[in-house]
């Protein structure tokens, strides 16, 4: 299942992604760093794939050719945003160990 980064709206899988795509229910831009499966924040430029720039505004329509829309399964994205809430939620988990 394929959701909007922005909004969680399900995209739908037969429908493809061009640089002006956007989400059918929040009309911003899909194709975006932050909706490739080759993210990874911390990785080299954010990305795992070997891209010779960086991409400076990851939540904008851009022209890597290496984009593939990230993959979730039904019980992954169960958050609007499709993992950020986890990250939060990991990092809140970890301030607590430090807390009183």
């Amino acid at each position: 299942m394929r959701v909007c980064y922005f909004c969680g709206a399900e995209i739908n899988d037969g429908m493809r992604i061009y640089r002006s795509s956007t989400c059918p229910s929040c009309l911003k831009d899909l194709k975006i760093c932050y909706n490739c499966k080759f993210y990874s924040e911390g990785a080299h430029w954010d990305c795992l794939e070997s891209i010779h720039e960086p991409v400076r505004e990851k939540d904008r329509a851009n022209f890597c050719e290496y984009f593939q829309f990230k993959e979730f399964k039904n019980s992954e994205s169960g958050n609007n945003t499709g993992g950020v809430d986890k990250r939060k939620k990991a990092k809140q988990d970890f301030n607590k160990l430090f807390s009183d």
